[in-house]
């Protein structure tokens, strides 16, 4: 998540130089909207349902994870492309812009190597989650049963999930702690 927010951030610098160097400047207006939409939206929409999957053993949340990362993963594969007023500067815009500016194409030339690493990770997580859940016996059916029976969102068994992962109630071991006996003096009073 924090090499995506990076990546847009470079890729922000490369759509103001690709302006600067004689580009469109609604590249870089689309820029800023992913970085200021996705950066967030990264965290609350894939990573939030990867960890109530993981901590609930959740069918459903691998699912709903698995559909927005997957968005997600396509998307980062269009904007590492660079096809031109998307607001992305991937290789397709970085190398045509070499021919008008070429220290803009090289600044260019950086968003498109960031945006294809992280699109390979993306691609790695996707494959490692999703290994991970088909070992642990989780399947689509098993999504479709907890969508129609509704324990996704029964309290109970969320409760139930949660004291399965947590343990046994308070994990921290409880030590008496000693209470001082101060002498009596008035002077405290």
């Amino acid at each position: 998540m924090t090499v995506y927010s990076i990546t847009l951030a470079v890729n922000l610098i490369a759509c103001l130089a690709w302006w600067i160097g004689g580009g469109s400047g609604a590249n870089f207006g689309l820029a800023f909207v992913w970085l200021i939409l996705f950066s967030p939206c990264s965290y609350v929409c894939w990573f939030r349902p990867l960890y109530k999957a993981l901590k609930t053993d959740s069918s459903f949340n691998f699912m709903a994870f698995f559909f927005i990362f997957g968005a997600q993963f396509v998307l980062v594969g269009i904007q590492a492309l660079g096809i031109s007023g998307w607001g992305a500067c991937g290789w397709i815009a970085a190398v045509m812009f070499f021919s008008s500016n070429i220290g803009a194409a090289v600044v260019m030339l950086v968003s498109a190597i960031m945006f294809t690493v992280v699109t390979v990770m993306m691609g790695v997580a996707l494959f490692r989650v999703h290994r991970m859940y088909r070992g642990g016996g989780g399947s689509f059916h098993k999504a479709q049963e907890e969508w129609s029976s509704g324990a996704w969102k029964n309290e109970r068994v969320r409760e139930a999930g949660f004291h399965a992962v947590s343990g046994a109630g308070n994990t921290l071991p409880q030590y008496p702690t000693p209470v001082q006996s101060y002498p009596s003096d008035e002077r405290w009073s």
